[in-house]
């Protein structure tokens, strides 16, 4: 037993020390089959996740596109939609993606902007309408006057026509009879003397003068006409005498173009005419202009136009702008008030007549008479210059705005004034001295002296600040660009009058200054200038300027700043010029 057990303990022991030396082979098969599976599996894996990827990466790439195109189609896409306005109303706009597009006819009445086309691809788009000029140097009373050789006051709307009487502007602004107005008189007179400086020289042709120039008319038997001499004029003048069938008067036969303003000394007696005829080149279609003995303005008849000479037998200058006539006669007569123009090019001047009795000398023909029509308008303010008040009164009724109290007829205006006092001056100046301008000058100061409240145009701010009413309202209206234009006619005349009879505009010159650099930011509302100060005086809402006006009070402040250094002037404009292209004051 103990031999037998030996050998079997002996036997297992080695077999035991065998097995832990060597494993048996389902293990290792085991060991091998989990590391394979287990690769296996790590490379199924990767390999589905790699055709996963490919196959997603495939259908993404297929899709994309398509939902890129409906993502780029709604953002191309425009569509029609209502554009609610502060909740008051609805604007049809168009929307492309994001933006929105509204019409800019609606754009430019809500916020008062100004664009046009300007080709097929280009837009203009401007905040104003209105043009800035700046000086290019020191303001000069004897030169021209601000900017007005750009301005044509005869051909504004609210211009009835010109005086065949007086030679200057009737206006219908405030009331369609027409009447004179100083303010509009006077810028007549400084354009022209403005164009005189800044035109060539014009050209001229004599017609008639009874010496040296005579034409050959074509006289009916029935009338009489002579070359004689005129010994109050001292020079040879044509008389005539005509019968009175309208058919039977003397005739110039013409074939003039370009020059159409018409120079003559004319003296006609009781119902007697001088007559223009125009011819249309294209249409052929003649049109009448009759310069009658009579006190009417202006009155039509078909293509008869009638001006009215006055009823006075005296010898006068009569200085016609014949385009100017033909205008005004056809918008007169016309019953829808459309305005009838007809370019200057296709027209011709193809005869002129006289019937009647009287004389006439020094017929010409002109491209300008630019010097002539600013003495009509000085002259006019020589005689109707109230003596005792020095002012020239404006014959209207005149409602500024409710809350004001009305302006009745014989009212006095400091621009009105100053505007006078720049014509007179100048015309002082021009003329070599003669007394009677200056005088009339002098005078019409009177009524910067006088309260507006008692018939003057002299106002005060804040019982301190001394103002020149454009329009002496009660209460004050303090408008802005008025009070300017009298400062600088007050500058006009403290500069040309002789050193011993300017103080006095010099000191009212000073006062207005002084006020001026002090009132002014009250105009500043921070993206346009009040037109006057309304806001103030009335505690209602303010009267925001025009942009004409606030293109006026930047130019003006421009050309004061060539004659004062303050540096407030040319500040003010600069700013009030950014206004213009939509700038604004900043805010908290």
């Amino acid at each position: 037993m103990p031999y037998g057990n030996f050998n079997v303990g002996s036997s297992h022991s080695q077999n035991i020390h065998t097995t832990s030396k060597d494993p048996p082979l389902f293990f290792v098969i085991m060991r091998f089959n989990f590391k394979i599976a287990l690769l296996i599996l790590i490379t199924v894996s990767l390999a589905t996740l790699v055709i996963l990827y490919s196959i997603c990466n495939k259908t993404q790439s297929t899709s994309l596109p398509e939902q890129s195109n409906i993502v780029k189609q709604q953002q191309t896409e425009v569509l029609d939609i209502d554009c609610d306005i502060n909740g008051e109303y609805l604007v049809k706009c168009k929307r492309e993606g994001p933006e929105v597009f509204l019409p800019f006819a609606f754009l430019e009445e809500y916020f008062q902007v100004y664009g046009k086309l300007a080709g097929p691809d280009r837009f203009e788009w401007s905040h104003s309408y209105s043009k800035i000029y700046h000086p290019k140097t020191k303001y000069d009373p004897t030169g021209v006057f601000m900017y007005f050789e750009n301005y044509n006051v005869e051909g504004r709307d609210r211009m009835k026509c010109v005086s065949a009487t007086e030679g200057v502007p009737v206006s219908s602004q405030w009331d369609s009879g027409g009447y004179y107005y100083p303010i509009q008189i006077a810028q007549f007179g400084l354009a022209h003397y403005s164009k005189n400086l800044t035109e060539p020289e014009p050209r001229i042709s004599t017609l008639e003068n009874g010496d040296k120039e005579m034409v050959k008319w074509l006289i009916p038997d029935t009338a009489i006409v002579e070359r004689n001499l005129n010994h109050n004029r001292k020079s040879n003048v044509l008389e005539f005498r005509t019968s009175e069938n309208y058919n039977e008067g003397i005739r110039m036969k013409l074939d003039h173009v370009l020059d159409f303003v018409m120079k003559v000394d004319v003296l006609l007696n009781g119902n007697s005419s001088l007559t223009v005829v125009l011819q249309n080149r294209e249409t052929k279609d003649a049109y009448f202009l009759h310069y009658i003995t009579s006190d009417i303005f202006i009155t039509t008849q078909d293509s008869n136009i009638y001006h009215g000479l006055g009823t006075i037998s005296e010898w006068r200058r009569l200085t016609r702008d014949l385009i100017v006539d033909l205008h005004k006669g056809l918008n007169y007569a016309s019953k829808d008030k459309s305005k009838f123009k007809i370019a200057r090019q296709k027209l011709k001047v193809i005869s002129i007549m006289l019937r009647g009795s009287g004389a006439i000398d020094n017929l010409t023909l002109a491209s300008s008479e630019h010097v002539q029509q600013f003495y009509d308008a000085a002259e006019w303010f020589v005689r109707y210059q109230d003596a005792d008040t020095g002012g020239w009164a404006i014959p209207v009724k005149r409602t500024l705005a409710p809350g004001f109290l009305v302006l009745e007829p014989g009212w006095y205006s400091a621009m009105g004034q100053g505007h006078a006092l720049s014509v007179l001056a100048r015309a002082f100046y021009h003329s070599g001295g003669d007394q009677r301008y200056l005088n009339a000058a002098l005078n019409g100061l009177k009524p910067f002296r006088v309260a507006s409240a008692d018939g003057g145009v002299l106002a005060t701010f804040l019982n301190k600040f001394h103002w020149y009413e454009e329009y002496p309202t009660q209460p004050s209206s303090f408008v802005l660009n008025g009070f300017i234009y009298s400062i600088l006619g007050l500058y006009d005349l403290m500069t040309i009058a002789p050193v011993d009879q300017a103080q006095e505009a010099e000191f009212l010159y000073n006062e207005g200054m002084a006020t001026l650099k002090s009132m002014l930011p009250f105009f500043d509302m921070g993206s346009v200038t009040s037109y006057d100060l309304r806001h103030v005086t009335l505690g209602i809402a303010p009267n925001l300027a025009r942009w004409d006006y606030h293109a006026t009070h930047i130019n003006q402040l421009l050309l004061l700043a060539t004659i004062d250094d303050d540096p407030l002037f040319k500040a003010t404009a600069q700013r009030w010029i950014g206004y213009m292209k939509g700038k604004r004051a900043g805010h908290n």
